[in-house]
C-alpha cells in the first residue's frame, strides 16, 4: 500500500459530493485493497447508506442493495425457485426434475445476484441489525468465501468478488462471527466543520451566515432529549425549505422558522420538545 492512497479516495469521494474523514477513507481503501467486507455502524441519519452509493459512483459499478428487516429469509435475500414457471413447464412439456431445477427457473435475489456479476458490483447489506440473528448465518458463507450453495444445483462461486458494505444502526448486537469477517468503521454525527462542508456540497446555495446558523441549530437539537435526532438528510431538507421560503436569517422570522421544523422533527414528542421558546434559545445562541 502506497502512502496517501486513502487521501486520494477521500478527495475522489469529495468531488462527487460525499465528505469522508480520514478514518472512513482509510477503512474504504483497505476494504477495496484487501477485498474484505466493511461494516459501517452508527446512529441513523449519519450517511452510512450514502457511503455505498458514493463508492458505487466512484467505482463506476452497479449497486445491488439488500434492505434487511425482521423475518428476512433466504428466499428473499438469496434465491427462490419460480414455482409458477416450473408448473407451466411440467404441464407443457413434462419437464424432468433436473430441467426444472436449473438457471432457467431460478429467481436471483440480491445476494446471489451480486456474486454472479461479470463485473464486481457494490453489494449494500443495509441495516443488518434489523434482520434476525438466524439470518446472519446465511451471510457467513458468502462473506467468508463469496459463494452460495443451492442444494439442487451445487455451489456457485463469485465470478467477480463484490465490494460489500454492511450498515447497522445499533438496534441489536451483531454476532462475533459476522464482525470477524468484516473491517469496521464507526460513523458518528458530523462535526460542525464537516457538516458545513456537506451543506456546501449537497445543499442549496446559501449565505455563509445562514449556513452556520442551520448547522448550529441542527447540532444543538441533537443535544436535546429527542426520540429521533435529525440526521444529515433532515438538515439538507431544512436548508432547502429555508432557501425556498427566502429566509436569509433565522432570527428574522421566528414563526416561519418554527413552521419549517417539520423537516427536522419527525415525532409528536420531538415537536413538543422543541417549542418556540426552546427554538428562540437555540437560535439566539447561533444567530
Amino acid at each position: 500500500m502506497t502512502a496517501g492512497t486513502h487521501i486520494a479516495l477521500k478527495e475522489a469521494l469529495g468531488r462527487i459530493g460525499y465528505v469522508a474523514d480520514d478514518s472512513l477513507a482509510m477503512a474504504l481503501h483497505l476494504a477495496l485493497s484487501l477485498g474484505r467486507p466493511l461494516l459501517l455502524e452508527g446512529p441513523a441519519g449519519v450517511g452510512k447508506t450514502e457511503v455505498a452509493k458514493a463508492l458505487t459512483e466512484h467505482l463506476g459499478a452497479r449497486l445491488i442493495r439488500l434492505q434487511c428487516y425482521e423475518g428476512l429469509d433466504a428466499s428473499h435475500a438469496i434465491y427462490e425457485w419460480n414455482y409458477q414457471r416450473q408448473l407451466l413447464a411440467i404441464r407443457a412439456d413434462h419437464a424432468s426434475e433436473e430441467a426444472l431445477f436449473s438457471d432457467r427457473f431460478l429467481l436471483k435475489r440480491p445476494l446471489l445476484e451480486a456474486i454472479t456479476q461479470h463485473d464486481p458490483p457494490v453489494l449494500l447489506i443495509d441495516e443488518i441489525d434489523r434482520a434476525d440473528e438466524e439470518f446472519e448465518a446465511y451471510l457467513l458463507e458468502i462473506l467468508s468465501d463469496f459463494q452460495i450453495t443451492i442444494p439442487e444445483i451445487g455451489t456457485i462461486a463469485a465470478s467477480a468478488r463484490p465490494v460489500v458494505i454492511l450498515t447497522a444502526n445499533g438496534t441489536r448486537d451483531l454476532s462475533d462471527a459476522l464482525r470477524r469477517r468484516c473491517l469496521y468503521s464507526y460513523i458518528d454525527y458530523p462535526t460542525r466543520e464537516t457538516e458545513l462542508a456537506i451543506l456546501a456540497r449537497r445543499g442549496p446555495k446559501l449565505e455563509a451566515r445562514l449556513a452556520r446558523q442551520i448547522v448550529g441549530v441542527v447540532q444543538a437539537l441533537r443535544r436535546e432529549d429527542l426520540e429521533k435526532k435529525p440526521g444529515i438528510a433532515e438538515m439538507l431538507d431544512w436548508s432547502a425549505a429555508l432557501a425556498g421560503l427566502g429566509i436569509n436569517d433565522l432570527a428574522e422570522d421566528r414563526a416561519a422558522v418554527q413552521a419549517t421544523l417539520v423537516c427536522l422533527l419527525k415525532t409528536a414528542a420531538d415537536r413538543d420538545a422543541a417549542p418556540a421558546e426552546v427554538m428562540d434559545r437555540i437560535i439566539g445562541k447561533v444567530a
